[in-house]
């Protein structure tokens, strides 16, 4: 049986073995991680119970558990047993079930969606509690209770619960819980949600994008002021460069693909192929969870291929790293908030340019079914939202037939 020090990083790297395995911790005695056939890593300590004879309490599955806490959870077994003076393993009538926070964040480790992350979570008096003895009644009681407090709409409301509904499938798929004990509660029918589709105007579009070209310029102007100071004289000339940052080709991708936010941050150079002219959405970053290929315009590639001439750090796979580390930026929030504040546009959020993509095509008369599949929805109720923006096209259909 190996011994070596247990990190995250080393536990991530096994791979499910033909046969399961146990490996001990160099840094605890008594602790070992089983690792399973399934692929299924557990946390155990080993122990000498109250009689003298070796014992094994199971700490629980290491994706809800890191080394640290795993070791801590081992030392505070072993510290009650000797304060009780009994073998409290025994006395556990009931084995420890992972709470509503637990899941969420087994669930966010292995890549799920932030939104729906934030979303389950908004739900703080359940965070707490054991997942599997959440009933539904007392969902549908929150949901009544949370519209009176905050005058949420249904849809607000269903959004928060069907996400957490996704994470809590999510871990009855993978074995963390027995089953999804809200699988039966029902979404409200949103009679009071009445949905606008919000997209650049006639008049809002060109000053958009003067006032993109003018964060662009302060940005130049900015650095040109900085490098005339010694902590400045340092950084690179942006002379001949295409753009100032990532902000302004991030904002022209988003406006000509439609990509979701997640996704577009989360892009990398080889998803996109600049011969062909296309971009693949992989699923660990797709809303769907699956794969997608889509074609970019001759605006979005001639910005891409911009952008990526003048990276400086071609190590970095991402095409819009964080300028704070180099990792995947969460948002860029006060930037969008000063685009829209000097362009003078209101109630238009980030993922109001996807509205504003899949608008543009319905009105320039692409069928519903093309702007389906560019948008990658799922189902084309999604996409018949903005069937109202193309009037004339159902003019013509009955026009087809008229004798």
């Amino acid at each position: 049986m190996a011994t070596v020090k247990l990190t995250q990083t080393f536990i991530n790297s096994l791979e499910a073995p033909s046969k399961g395995y146990w490996i001990n911790d160099e840094s605890m005695s008594g602790l070992r991680l089983y690792v399973g056939s399934s692929g299924i890593k557990t946390y155990y300590l080993t122990y000498k119970n109250i009689k003298g004879k070796k014992d094994s309490f199971k700490i629980g599955d290491e994706r809800l558990f890191t080394p640290i806490q795993a070791r801590e959870a081992a030392k505070k077994f072993l510290s009650e047993m000797a304060v009780a003076g009994t073998d409290i393993k025994r006395e556990r009538k009931k084995e420890n079930k992972p709470t509503v926070k637990e899941l969420c964040d087994a669930y966010i480790a292995a890549g799920g969606s932030k939104f729906t992350d934030v979303m389950a979570r908004s739900l703080t008096e359940f965070l707490d509690r054991a997942a599997e003895e959440i009933t539904p009644i007392e969902i549908e009681t929150w949901r009544t209770n949370e519209k009176k407090r905050t005058g949420n709409k249904d849809a607000s409301l269903n959004k928060k619960v069907c996400s957490l509904k996704s994470i809590l499938n999510f871990s009855a798929d993978r074995g963390l819980i027995a089953a999804n004990p809200l699988a039966k509660v029902k979404k409200l029918k949103e009679v009071d949600s009445k949905k606008k589709i919000r997209y650049l105007s006639a008049d809002e579009r060109p000053r958009f994008m003067a006032a993109l070209d003018k964060y662009d310029k302060e940005q130049r102007e900015m650095r040109r002021r900085t490098r005339l100071h010694a902590k400045g004289k340092d950084l690179p000339s942006m002379e001949g460069w295409a753009f100032a940052n990532y902000f302004k080709p991030l904002i022209i991708v988003a406006l000509n693909t439609g990509i979701r936010r997640h996704a577009l941050l989360s892009l990398r150079w080889e998803d996109i192929d600049l011969v062909h002219g296309n971009i693949t959405l992989r699923a660990e970053t797709a809303k769907s969870k699956k794969e997608d290929i889509i074609p970019i315009n001759t605006t979005a590639k001639a910005t891409l291929e911009a952008w990526k001439k003048q990276r400086l750090d071609e190590s970095n796979p991402l095409v819009f790293p964080s300028p704070q580390g180099g990792g995947v930026m969460h948002d860029c929030n006060s930037s969008f908030e000063w685009l829209l504040k000097e362009a003078e546009i209101k109630n238009f959020t980030w993922h109001d340019m996807r509205h504003d993509f899949a608008s543009r095509l319905v009105m320039a008369g692409v069928d519903l079914n093309t702007v389906r599949e560019l948008m990658t929805h799922s189902d084309i109720k999604m996409t018949l939202r903005y069937a109202h923006l193309a009037p004339e096209k159902k003019k013509e259909a009955v026009e087809k037939i008229a004798k």
